[in-house]
C-alpha cells in the first residue's frame, strides 16, 4: 500500500507537470517511439548555462579552496574558454574535446567552455592509466585534451590523436585555464544560434568492469531533459517541505565528493545546481575528516556519494565536534547501500534522512529514487521510477514484460537516455529492445507499490549447481557484521557445482580481525548454507580493495586476484 509520503509526492509531481505548469511535458517521437519531453526545457546545455547563470548571476556558485566564484563569474570565465577553444585551438561544432583532471572549479569551467564552443565534452576517467586514457582519446577521436599535469604525464609514450592543452587547479580561471583563454564571448553567443537539441553533447565512459570501456554518447536533448527531471524532483521535495511548515531561506549547498567525470557528479550534482541556484563546495580528493569540516563551514545542506562515504561521515570520530545540522539529506548512488548503513546514518543524523538514487551512465543518471521515511521503510529498494521522464519495465530476455513481483532485467525508456556507444553499432543495438528500452543489465523486480528491488547484476549472478546466488545478498549479510569495513563477493569455477561463491573482506580501522572461519559461522546464521562460501574461499585482505574511478569496488580485479590464489591453493 502506498505510504502517506508516496501519495503526497505523487500529488505534488502531478501538479508540477500539469499543462501550463513549470514541468509540463510534450510528446517527443524518437525512432518511432513516443515519450515525454519537457516543454520548457532549454534546447541545449549552452542555452541552459546562459539562462540560469544569468538568473542567478550574483549568487555564490563554486567554492574551491580560496577560489570563490558566483554563477555570473563562472559563466563569464567559461565564455572566455569557449572563445579560446575556437580561436586558438580551432574547435568547431561536434568536435570531441576531452577532459582528464581531478575535480576543481577550473574543471567545471572547462566543461562549460567546451559545450559553449559547440564541442562535445568527453569525460575521461581521472584515475585511468596512460594506456586507458589514450584508448579513450582514440575511441572518441578527440581533437583536443584539456588535462592537468598528472594525467598528461601518464600519456607519455602512448599514441593518441589529441592535442594536449594543460590547465591547473586552485587558481583563478584566467590563470589556471590560460592556455584556452581569450577575452570575449563572440564564440559562445554565435553557438547559441547554431546549436540544437539533436547535436552531440557528451561522451562518458562506462566503468570498465567488463572488458574495455565503451563511450556512451548523448545529444543535448537527452542531457538537458535528464537535468530537468532532477530539477523537477528537487522542486517536488521543496514543495513537500514547505507544505509541512518548513521555511527554506538559505541557499542550497552541496559538497562535491564524487568524480565529475562520473554521471552522478556531472548531472544531478553539477548540472542541476544551475537551475536550483545551489552552491558547490569542492575538495581535491575524498577525506571524511575534511568533508566534515567543509560541511560545517559552508553549511552544506545536501551530500551525495558512494554508500561508504556517508557511512564514514556517520562513524567519524570528529563528527560530534562539528555542527552538521544544515545537512538534511545524505544521498547515495553508484552501488547498493547495505541496509545497516541506512539505520546508522539516521541514528547519527536524526534531523536528516538517507536517500538512495538509481541511474546509469547510459540513462544520464535518471532512474529511481527512494526518499526519507520511504527509504527507512524499504531500505532494500532503490525506490520508484522518477517522474515524469522514466518509463521503467521488468522484461525477459526476449523483451517481453514480466508480471509484478517477478525477477527480470530492469529496462528504462526515456528521452534522457544516451543515443549509443561511440563507433560501436553492435553494442548499441544490443543495448536496446525493439521498443526503445535500454537494457540496464541489472536484475530486479517491482513490488506492489511500484518500488524497484535490484537482485543483482545479470552477469554477476553465481549459478551453483542450478541454484542462483545473489552477490548483493551475500555482501549484505557480510556487511551486517559490525567489524567488516568492505567486501566483495564473486563466483569461482568449480568442477562439481560449475561455480561456487567466494568472498574477500577487510576490517574497519581499529577493529579486531575475525577469521574466515568466524565470518563463515556468522553467515551461516543469516543466509542459506549453499550461499555461504567455504572457509578456504574466504579471504581477509590487509589493504583496501581496489576501486574503479567511480569508487565502486573493482570486482573484476578482485576476482582475478583471488582466482589466482584459489588455483594456487
Amino acid at each position: 500500500m502506498p505510504t502517506q509520503l508516496d501519495n503526497a509526492l505523487e500529488a505534488i509531481i502531478t501538479g508540477l507537470t500539469a499543462d501550463g505548469q513549470p514541468f509540463a511535458t510534450v510528446p517527443f517521437t524518437r525512432d518511432g517511439i513516443t515519450m515525454p519531453a519537457f516543454a520548457g526545457a532549454p534546447p541545449t546545455l549552452a542555452h541552459y548555462f546562459a539562462h540560469f547563470a544569468n538568473q542567478n548571476k550574483d549568487l555564490p556558485f563554486l567554492v574551491d579552496g580560496d577560489i570563490r566564484l558566483t554563477f555570473g563569474e563562472a559563466y563569464a570565465a567559461a565564455a572566455c574558454v569557449a572563445e579560446g577553444l575556437v580561436k586558438t585551438h580551432g574547435i568547431a561544432k561536434g568536435d570531441r574535446v576531452g577532459i582528464a583532471a581531478r575535480n576543481s572549479a577550473n574543471w567545471m569551467i572547462a566543461y562549460m567552455g567546451i559545450l559553449m564552443a559547440g564541442g562535445c565534452a568527453t569525460l575521461l576517467n581521472g584515475f585511468s592509466s596512460g594506456e586507458e586514457l589514450a584508448y579513450g582519446l582514440e575511441l572518441a577521436e578527440c581533437k583536443v585534451l584539456l588535462a592537468d599535469d598528472g594525467r598528461a604525464a601518464r600519456l607519455d609514450g602512448h599514441a593518441h590523436p589529441a592535442k594536449i592543452v594543460l590547465f591547473t587547479h586552485g587558481n583563478p580561471p584566467a590563470e589556471g585555464l590560460a592556455a584556452t583563454w581569450a577575452d570575449g564571448n563572440a564564440a559562445a553567443m554565435a553557438m547559441l544560434g547554431a546549436l540544437g537539441p539533436d547535436d552531440l553533447a557528451t561522451i562518458l565512459y562506462t566503468s570498465g568492469s567488463t572488458g574495455k570501456s565503451k563511450g556512451a554518447w548523448s545529444d543535448h536533448r537527452g542531457v538537458v531533459n535528464a537535468v530537468m527531471n532532477y530539477v523537477a524532483q528537487s522542486a517536488m521535495a521543496k514543495v513537500h517541505l514547505e507544505s509541512g511548515g518548513d521555511v527554506i531561506t538559505d541557499q542550497p549547498c552541496a559538497l562535491v565528493a564524487v568524480p565529475l567525470f562520473h554521471v552522478t557528479g556531472e548531472v544531478p550534482l553539477f548540472l542541476q545546481s544551475f537551475a536550483i541556484a545551489r552552491k558547490l563546495v569542492l575538495m581535491p580528493k575524498w577525506d571524511a575528516g575534511l568533508a566534515i569540516r567543509l560541511m560545517a563551514e559552508e553549511k552544506v545542506s545536501y551530500f551525495v556519494g558512494v554508500p561508504l562515504m556517508s557511512y564514514e561521515i556517520a562513524n567519524h570520530p570528529d563528527r560530534e565536534n562539528y555542527d552538521l545540522s544544515a545537512c538534511k539529506s545524505f544521498a547515495a548512488g553508484g552501488a547498493p547501500r547495505p541496509v545497516e548503513h541506512v539505520t546508522r546514518i539516521k541514528e547519527a543524523f536524526p534531523g536528516s534522512f538517507p536517500l538512495l538514487g538509481y541511474g546509469l551512465t547510459e540513462t544520464n543518471a535518471v532512474g529511481c529514487g527512494n526518499f526519507n521515511e520511504n527509504y527507512l521503510a524499504k531500505p532494500g529498494s532503490t525506490g520508484r521510477p522518477s517522474k515524469p521522464m522514466v518509463d521503467l519495465a521488468i522484461l525477459d530476455d526476449m523483451g517481453n514484460p514480466l508480471p509484478q513481483g517477478q525477477v527480470g532485467e530492469v529496462c528504462i525508456r526515456s528521452v534522457a537516455n544516451f543515443r549509443g556507444y561511440w563507433k560501436n553499432e553492435e553494442a548499441t543495438k544490443a543495448a536496446f529492445t525493439d521498443t526503445g528500452y535500454f537494457r540496464t543489465g541489472d536484475l530486479g523486480y517491482l513490488d506492489a507499490d511500484d518500488y524497484l528491488f535490484i537482485v543483482d547484476r545479470k552477469k554477476d549472478i553465481i549459478i551453483r549447481g542450478g541454484e542462483n546466488i545473489s552477490c548483493i545478498e551475500v555482501e549484505d549479510a557480510i556487511y551486517a557484521h559490525d567489524d567488516i569495513g568492505e567486501c566483495s563477493v564473486f563466483g569461482l569455477p568449480d568442477e562439481r557445482f560449475g561455480e561456487v561463491p567466494a568472498a574477500v573482506y577487510t576490517m574497519k580501522e581499529g577493529r579486531p580481525s575475525i577469521s574466515p572461519a568466524e565470518l563463515r559461522a556468522f553467515l551461516l546464521e543469516r543466509i542459506a548454507p549453499f550461499k555461504v562460501p567455504l572457509e578456504h574461499q574466504i579471504w581477509l585482505a590487509e589493504e583496501a580493495l581496489p576501486r574503479l574511478g567511480t569508487q565502486k569496488i573493482d570486482k573484476r580485479t578482485v576476482k582475478a586476484r583471488y582466482l589466482e590464489q584459489a588455483v594456487a591453493a
